[in-house]
């Protein structure tokens, strides 16, 4: 493909840095549907770490990437192992609340999920375990909120509801961030603060809204083999069992306390709430693990800088789905993860491929496809910990998670707009596109905390995070919600997440140009961007920058 040429052009981000131009390469959209089509396919089994699917996905990326006359990334190598230990529970009893005016049982998968983090542990059973409703299970000192304050948990098992307590404000003002989702609201904080304040066992009542997606995402993600991080002590700390209810039956468990689960709620939302025991209700759950270690990969593959070759430019994306998982009624129980993430994954390749044909930038490109998103970002977060290349030396980057087939839209969504200056990189594209970057409409689903971006983010490195617009050419706003809708409901996290022959790859195309322009000006440019005054990373992006000469 033949790169037009564009006259370079200047324009200055809010934060003073300069911002190159786009430039005219455009990435191959034949090239994606190739990738996509090849690692959703059934034969990859949906692409789960530590399985023959990683095998396949990992060599053929590798194929990729040396066609196009990359280099190995990781010192010679293709790869960045990253330990990991699979567990699988088996023969998973009843979650069973006893002690109160009558029994509740919720089965396993149906009506509730249940997991272990613990890896040294083959047998998890909690027996007669006192249970506590925490509020939102929130500690934030700097927010004056403790919903364990007063209370002692320690051996016990607590009952947590999803989300923040102002996740249904109408704006963005409040202790949580209003409408928006903090860290606080995501699952993973919930469990990690019940771990630390001594819980046997933690449990999120799920409920649609506020957790973003429905019961049928949950229980596909959460049962079958599950992937955490290694580490020296077996998770010893963890609680024993973590995992998600569904709200029917954390309504039924607290009227069986004497207790309604509506009010409780309302006065969980409120400073100062008081964690709440239900008196005489005991917990009780067990269930075997089939404990698995074993080291997983990321791919990082380089495109070495004719000018600067220590100063890099990345791209990521996840390259894992979920592997075979609750089966459809078609018996269908492969997750191709076509959209979530082989989409993603392709665009490592197509953008791979458009620079190596526009020519080697001034500084290096790295192209890494993580493994464990799916499992908590654990590719991405071991990488950030162990970065193949110094952090101080990345200039930032841009993550592809689950590009939309929805068509072209005159906008996109920028997850975290505002808080970095790669903004003035990304209007800069949109302005030679005639389109605009919008707001996320529903930052109360927490989509900053839910995609590998977040990873580089807490080491300070920015990166730049879009979705695809809703505001369709074809239909407008009604349009792409409806189109989102149907893609959440009908295909996110089960086995119909599959490639179509027929998609639409209008909108694609168009956001992967974005891409290349923001990478390709990143990777062209002197400038270092930062996050803005004030932000929760400026900080850690200033001394690792301080620390380079």
């Amino acid at each position: 493909m033949r790169a037009l040429l564009i006259p370079s052009l200047i324009a200055l981000s809010a934060g003073g840095a300069a911002v190159a131009a786009p430039v005219g390469n455009a990435p191959s959209i034949e090239t994606m549907k190739q990738v996509v089509k090849e690692i959703s396919s059934d034969a990859y089994e949906g692409r789960a770490p530590g399985t023959a699917g990683e095998e396949k996905t990992l060599a053929y990326l590798v194929q990729r990437f040396e066609a196009l006359g990359l280099k190995p990334g990781n010192k010679g190598s293709w790869f960045q192992d990253v330990p990991l230990v699979e567990i699988d529970a088996k023969n998973v009893s009843p979650l069973t609340f006893t002690g109160g005016k009558t029994a509740v049982s919720a089965i396993y998968g149906s009506e509730m999920v249940i997991a272990t983090h613990r890896t040294g542990q083959a047998h998890i059973d909690v027996k007669d375990s006192p249970v506590i409703f925490v509020g939102y299970g929130i500690n934030a000192p700097e927010k004056k909120w403790n919903d364990y304050a007063g209370v002692n948990v320690k051996g016990k098992t607590v009952i947590i509801l999803v989300n923040d307590p102002d996740y249904q404000a109408p704006t963005l003002r409040g202790p949580f961030g209003g409408r928006a989702m903090t860290y606080y609201g995501r699952w993973t904080y919930k469990f990690e603060e019940a771990a630390r304040q001594g819980a046997t066992a933690a449990i999120i009542v799920h409920d649609t809204v506020p957790a973003a997606y429905g019961w049928n995402v949950v229980q596909s993600s959460w049962t079958g083999a599950q992937h955490v991080a290694d580490s020296a002590n077996g998770n010893a700390d963890q609680s024993a069992a973590i995992g998600w209810i569904q709200k029917s039956k954390a309504a039924a468990l607290m009227a069986s306390a004497g207790l309604n689960l509506d009010a409780l709620s309302a006065a969980a939302k409120k400073r100062g709430f008081n964690a709440v025991p239900l008196k005489g209700v005991k917990a009780s759950i067990s269930f075997d693990n089939a404990i698995r270690k074993h080291s997983s990969k990321n791919v990082v593959a380089l495109l070495p800088g004719k000018a600067r070759p220590d100063e890099y430019v990345l791209y990521a994306a996840h390259w894992d789905h979920l592997g075979r998982c609750e089966a459809a009624p078609d018996g269908d129980d492969i997750c191709n993860g076509a959209i979530d993430n082989a989409t993603g994954t392709a665009a490592l390749v197509a953008l791979a491929e458009a620079n190596v044909k526009a020519g080697p930038t001034d500084r290096s490109q790295l192209f890494l496809a993580v493994t464990a998103e799916e499992s908590g970002l654990l590719g991405s977060a071991y990488y950030g910990d162990h970065p193949v290349v110094p952090l101080g030396r990345t200039v930032g980057g841009v993550n592809m998670d689950a590009l939309s087939m929805a068509g072209t839209a005159k906008n996109v969504v920028v997850i975290g707009k505002g808080k970095s200056q790669l903004d003035a990189y990304l209007d800069r594209a949109l302005t030679a596109q005639k389109r605009v970057a919008s707001m996320e409409p529903t930052p109360e689903k927490g989509f900053y905390y839910r995609s590998d971006h977040f990873s580089f983010a807490k080491h300070g490195v920015p990166m730049l995070y879009f979705e695809g617009g809703q505001d369709l050419v074809k239909g407008g706003p009604a349009a792409g919600a409806k189109a989102a809708k149907d893609y959440e409901e009908h295909r996110y996290h089960g086995p119909k997440d599959e490639y179509d022959p027929d998609w639409d790859w209008s909108g694609v195309k168009a956001d992967l140009k974005l891409y290349y322009d923001v990478g390709r000006a990143l990777a062209n440019t002197t400038d270092w961007p930062n996050w803005v005054p004030g932000d929760e990373f400026r900080a850690i992006r200033d001394r690792s920058r301080a620390g380079v000469k």
